[in-house]
């Protein structure tokens, strides 16, 4: 089943690719020890818990104003290049398979619902998270669906604001939000789970004059 993005502006966008950088400098830093990090993601160089040290200090913030029995779960952070370009690739040819009837640009907007092109990618950035609430012992609570889900297979239920999705779900994405808005993120609509600062998405999403995260390294 198809589901179309209908407003959402998919990180895609030549608009969001044409956006300037200006790269701060700021550091990758390790989330391990200062937020709770899951490592169903993890790679051999750890790169998964790391993220420029501005959108740390933000999600220690947002951390400190969840409820009471509720912490940000994170999972996955930076990512190297080539492992997003593999994910990119990957995904774009499941796709291609599954509805043969695309054309080369649709098919690159539907890619991107779900994994970002390597050029505007915030996780190469290490600006975007990928994230979950859980409870003091560590144990997920519902969101609707699992972190990384498709839109095929969640039937659509991935995208934040998705009409049919359970209120006890609705409730926990809500929670989220209402920590991670205030302290700066933004949400990518199509993923409940991925927020970032910093990049060209972001720049782009709040009117900013550049971004300020471009492709990072450990």
């Amino acid at each position: 089943m198809w589901h179309p993005t209908g407003d959402i502006v998919l990180i895609s966008d030549p608009r969001v690719a044409a956006i300037p950088l200006e790269d701060s400098g700021e550091p990758l830093v390790d989330v391990r020890g200062r937020l709770r990090v899951d490592e169903r993601m993890a790679d051999p160089g750890g790169a998964y818990a790391h993220l420029r040290q501005g959108v740390v200090d933000r999600l220690e913030r947002a951390e400190r104003t969840l409820p009471d029995g509720y912490h940000l779960l994170i999972v996955e952070g930076h990512r190297t290049i080539a492992s997003q370009r593999q994910i990119f690739d990957g995904y774009r040819a499941e796709l291609a398979e599954r509805f043969p009837g695309l054309t080369p640009d649709e098919l690159r907007s539907a890619t991107s619902r779900y994994v970002s092109p390597v050029e505007v990618a915030p996780h190469t950035a290490g600006a975007a998270v990928d994230l979950t609430l859980c409870d003091p012992d560590g144990a997920e609570y519902d969101m609707g669906t699992a972190i990384n889900d498709t839109p095929e297979r969640s039937g659509g239920l991935c995208y934040t604001a998705a009409p049919d999705l359970p209120e006890t779900a609705r409730r926990h994405r809500k929670i989220l939000a209402g920590a991670l808005e205030p302290v700066g993120l933004v949400n990518y609509a199509t993923e409940w789970w991925h927020w970032s600062y910093g990049d060209r998405y972001w720049a782009f999403t709040v009117g900013a004059p550049h971004a300020l995260y471009g492709p990072a390294s450990l």
